[in-house]
């Protein structure tokens, strides 16, 4: 009986700290809770490595207070920081993000022990340095209109609030990442690889453009029926997704526009992709989900100048041919006539 008391009363002091871990009240947890790794991965709670002040933090539900080095927080915090200020945060070993000057950002909350962390951007230049043996999924950058995920290696992310909508330009220093978003997915990035994404404040615009580097975007093409004969010998309809693979590469962009329909939920959506000169190369419109409802591959051909040219240089050229031929044709059935016209008054 004694034993079980003595279990008990050793048990609800430990339940009592991973409970109340992340609760914005709670007293500051110990090193060694701290200190759990989370799926091996990650620390239970982010660890201010390094404050160069002036550096903020807000817990949940909490007010802006001066960050103090070497302090745990809970997920779901915000940081900021000011003209002259640094902070380093560290999610673990090898994993931290950096910021400096006037830039912020948040972590999201979620339950003590989860095995994945998410940072939302909020303004500024967020620098992440990510061990590369992370697993798929453990890590995402979100912002409206795009997550960024499956990160490794040093990776930036700048990101402002514009008057036509939200700003980021996405670069992989090293290692490789992962950005996808509504109707739209770029498998791995590389090192020098760099991406802008612009998002309108409604969300219904997307831009992708190149600035750096050479990779594969996926736009959503919406969907499409064929008719096949399955093993019995019957007709069935098969309806799969349609995607255009797009290399997205310096001055090419993409642009994808919605349209939020007056009865449903299933947008109309239209896909463009222009080269780096700014010709229209891939043209789509589609409903989400509705077959019958797509247009298909529009291409649109770019005017060639210059063949157009050469072309009616060489009308013109057959056109003088003709009409010499005919003015030498006149002049010998005028001289005929001339030759009769003598031999009859003779």
């Amino acid at each position: 009986m004694s034993i079980c008391k003595s279990f008990v009363a050793l048990a609800v002091p430990l339940f009592a700290v991973a409970a109340f871990a992340q609760e914005e009240e709670s007293a500051q947890p110990t090193q060694e809770v701290a200190s759990v790794k989370a799926a091996a991965n990650f620390s239970t709670l982010p660890f201010c490595r390094l404050v160069e002040p002036p550096v903020e933090v807000r817990k949940p539900k909490g007010e802006w207070v001066s960050a103090e080095e070497g302090k745990f927080y809970p997920l779901g915090t915000s940081y900021r920081t000011h003209k002259g200020g640094k902070l380093i945060l560290s999610f673990g070993a090898n994993s931290t993000a950096t910021i400096e000057g006037d830039a912020s950002f948040g972590t999201r909350l979620q339950k003590v022990g989860g095995s994945s962390r998410t940072v939302v951007l909020d303004s500024g230049k967020v620098t992440f340095n990510l061990a590369d043996n992370l697993p798929d999924g453990a890590f995402f950058v979100v912002a409206p209109g795009f997550e960024a995920f499956n990160a490794a290696g040093e990776s930036t992310f700048t990101y402002e609030r514009t008057v036509d909508g939200d700003k980021a330009v996405v670069r992989c220093v090293t290692g490789s990442l992962a950005v996808k978003g509504r109707h739209f997915n770029i498998p791995q990035m590389r090192a020098a690889d760099e991406i802008v994404v612009v998002t309108s404040h409604d969300h219904l615009i997307t831009v992708l453009e190149g600035t750096s580097g050479d990779y594969n975007v996926k736009l959503d093409q919406g969907v499409r029926a064929t008719t096949e004969v399955d093993d019995t010998g019957s007709l069935k309809e098969v309806v799969a997704n349609e995607v255009l693979d797009w290399r997205l590469s310096p001055k090419t962009r993409v642009v994808i526009n919605r349209a939020v329909p007056a009865i449903g939920e299933r947008m109309s959506v239209h896909t463009m992709a222009f080269d780096a000169s700014g010709e229209k190369r891939s043209d789509r419109v589609f409903c989400e989900g509705r077959s019958e409802l797509n247009s298909g591959e529009l291409v649109v051909k770019p005017i060639d100048n210059e063949k157009i040219a050469e072309q009616a240089s060489e009308a013109a050229e057959t056109t003088e041919e003709s009409v010499e031929e005919d003015s030498e044709e006149s002049s010998s059935d005028s001289s005929e006539s001339s030759e009769d016209s003598s031999s009859d008054e003779e």
